[in-house]
């Protein structure tokens, strides 16, 4: 299993401070006689949530991504940018805000570092069931969060379309294919909401 490591860093300067993350410079010492420099994008951390109904159909959005270039078909999800705000009171935020839903049950389904060689994003992810829609419905969004499309997609529908290639959003990627994997076993995989995360013991 993956174990925490930290190597000594000598030397550190930051590059940029930016809204929501940074760009740091470390002189990182691997052994007594090698040290490499390495650009770190510093980063406050992330949760997705793939959110199925009765019938295991995924809740997708669709959202502009300016970065990509591209019109993106989405699981929910959204940054730990709230001091203090724990990780699944994120996960559950997010999902309202985004599409107006809420969930009765909340499982861990797979934990990741988004770019590990060079960003220190850790990405938690959440299955969500037994959903119903919130009173009141979405709340208002801002920027690319105004009009955010929905839709329901069969889980193997949407497996199917990321082996296609038709679907490259990771949370989408990484979420449905690992929704499918646990779906297969039983659920027996899935961890409680509040299983420890190592990466960010702060958030868990």
């Amino acid at each position: 299993m993956d174990h925490a490591e930290q190597r000594p860093v000598v030397a550190s300067e930051t590059q940029f401070v930016g809204r929501v993350w940074s760009v740091r410079t470390d002189t990182v010492r691997l052994d007594d006689f090698t040290e490499v420099v390495r650009d770190v994008l510093v980063h406050p951390g992330a949760v997705g949530i793939v959110a199925l109904d009765d019938s295991d159909r995924m809740l997708l959005i669709r959202q502009y991504r300016h970065a990509a270039g591209s019109m993106l078909w989405e699981a929910p999800a959204g940054l730990l940018d709230v001091d203090g705000e724990p990780a699944l009171a994120c996960a559950k935020r997010e999902l309202w805000e985004e599409t107006g839903y809420l969930a009765d049950t909340w499982h861990v389904l797979v934990d990741y570092w988004n770019s590990p060689g060079g960003s220190t994003e850790a990405f938690r992810c959440y299955l969500a069931r037994n959903l119903l829609p919130a009173p009141g419905g979405r709340p208002p969004g801002a920027a690319e969060e105004c009009d955010l499309p929905i839709t329901w997609v069969p889980l193997a529908d949407v497996v199917g379309s990321i082996h296609a290639g038709e679907l490259t959003n990771p949370t989408t990627v990484i979420g449905a294919l690992a929704a499918e994997s646990a779906r297969i076993s039983g659920w027996r995989t899935l961890r409680p909401a509040d299983a420890s995360w190592p990466a960010r013991p702060d958030r868990a």
